[in-house]
């Protein structure tokens, strides 16, 4: 039974200074709970930057709260949330002694939307409050956590849940995020914060904002928040400079991703007139970015995509970069919420050469360019299947789009292609769409349950797997997150 009363939080003393330097490693924010809190809280105990993911959280937690909350950690970092009947109401809603049966679905958690239900926001900033809160429990390390841009409606209540929990960095990418700067100077101090939501298909030109109040939720007395640090994750010198110019507070630095990365790449610069041609969209020189503009802005920076080695390191330190943040090499690790079974795979595939890595210019419903991991023939992970469902039944790629009659529906070109259609979408936009919310929770070991099958997995990682080398020795395929810092610090 769920323990209610306590009124402890990691926030609840005086409030903390700004955070100083931070470590010149950073764990990467990686798919949903792939970056989990066990993770982040491992590496962040290495005196590093430990990142938990914050996709998708509030599924993530209500599903585990169905598979009965293995260890009760779930329900001991609920008990230090300062509003208990919030609390209450999700335990009786998703938590199942002993586990759901495998053949019986997961009850799905609200689906986000421009306005929410208030049960939809409850479960949004618990969940980001648990995770972080286990990250960050039982030591003083620094924990951040990664949120993509193109996922807008639960990110306010997702940044205060993270704070509530005593987050120390913020990470974002996948788009420009102007707003969230000013978004986390509003909500440290509890006042409402907005954020301009891309609505499609608008002919009014209107301008379309979620606004978010805390005190419409959290009552009574309210704790002190820290603000924590933001870092934008950029593809380029460009975006930086844009970020430094016009957001609407302090970035206090950036992370310089390259395309080899794992997850939503930023598309090729010069990719429109080669598709427009029939030709495959591909990168090229135009689409490195500048390290030495970025170290003109006089902001600290971090690079990414393929230098998860000591001699990257030392080479990022020379370019004037704090350090690099590295993620495939943890998300391989034995404690990465990849499923053990595929971890397993990913390492022998590699071993014996058949493992694939491509970057798909077409999975993702963001449009952005997605890398996806195949494992090649005769094995059930999926990477670009023709036989995935079309579905959209979690609605966190979702577009808002505006209807004739001015109201606001929602569309996903991962959704059943008539549907799309219906709903006003091209035809064109739907061709190789998978739905990333489903595959990206299966991959973590959180499948949906489809009738006699489970929802298949997709898999995304890095390009650059040279750094297993150095970590799987002697036919071992396993190695922790402190095994790879104590590579990454090494002089080999």
């Amino acid at each position: 039974m769920l323990r209610q009363g306590s009124t402890r939080s990691p926030t609840s003393r005086k409030q903390r200074p700004k955070l100083g330097k931070l470590a010149d490693i950073i764990q990467g924010g990686m798919g949903v709970a792939v970056s989990n809190w066990g993770l982040a809280k491992e590496v962040s105990q290495k005196g590093k930057v430990g990142v938990v993911s914050g996709t998708a959280l509030d599924t993530v937690m209500a599903r585990r709260l169905q598979l009965g909350d293995p260890g009760g950690h779930i329900e001991r970092a609920m008990s230090a949330f300062p509003w208990p009947d919030m609390v209450k109401r999700i335990w009786d809603r998703y938590f199942v002694p002993g586990g759901k049966p495998d053949e019986k679905p997961f009850k799905p958690a609200p689906m986000p939307s421009m306005q929410m239900k208030k049960s939809c926001v409850e479960m949004i900033m618990v969940a980001n409050f648990v995770e972080v809160f286990l990250a960050k429990e039982g030591h003083d390390g620094t924990v951040g956590i990664n949120y993509l841009e193109k996922i807008q409606m639960p990110t306010l209540p997702s940044l205060l849940g993270a704070m509530i929990g005593g987050v120390n960095v913020v990470l974002m990418g996948a788009g420009i995020p102007l707003a969230i700067p000013g978004a986390l100077d509003r909500l440290a101090r509890w006042d409402a914060a907005e954020m301009k939501i891309h609505v499609e298909s608008d002919s009014r030109m209107e301008s379309h904002c979620h606004r978010f109040d805390p005190r419409d939720y959290c009552l009574g007395e309210l704790p002190a928040l820290n603000r924590p640090q933001f870092l934008a994750i950029v593809s380029s010198d460009i975006v930086a400079k844009t970020l430094s110019r016009k957001a609407s507070g302090e970035i206090d630095g950036f992370v310089v991703e390259y395309h080899t990365a794992g997850g939503h790449n930023a598309p090729p610069r010069r990719s429109r007139g080669k598709v427009e041609a029939g030709m495959a969209p591909s990168y090229g020189s135009r689409d490195m970015p500048d390290i030495a503009k970025v170290r003109d802005l006089g902001k600290p920076f971090w690079l990414a995509g393929g230098y998860a080695s000591p001699a990257a390191l030392r080479e990022a330190k020379a370019l004037g970069a704090e350090g690099i943040q590295v993620g495939t090499a943890f998300a391989l690790s034995d404690a990465s919420g990849i499923s053990p079974e595929m971890r397993l795979e990913i390492l022998r595939r590699h071993l014996d050469g058949s493992l694939g890595i491509q970057t798909d210019f077409s999975a993702s419903p963001t449009g952005y360019p997605f890398k996806v991991a195949s494992l090649g023939p005769g094995c059930e992970q999926a990477g670009a299947r023709e036989d995935r469902c079309r579905i959209c039944d979690l609605g966190y790629l979702r577009h808002p789009y505006c209807r004739e009659d001015g109201s606001i529906g929602y569309r996903c070109p991962g959704e059943p292609v008539d549907f799309f259609v219906k709903k006003g979408g091209e035809r064109d936009e739907t061709v190789g769409r998978q739905c990333l919310c489903n595959g990206l929770l299966a991959a973590s070991g959180l499948a949906q349950s489809r009738g006699e099958a489970l929802e298949p997995p997709i898999l995304t990682i890095g390009q650059d797997l040279s750094f297993l080398s150095h970590l799987v020795k002697d036919g071992v395929l396993s190695y922790s997150p402190s095994d790879v810092i104590d590579y990454l610090d090494s002089e080999s």
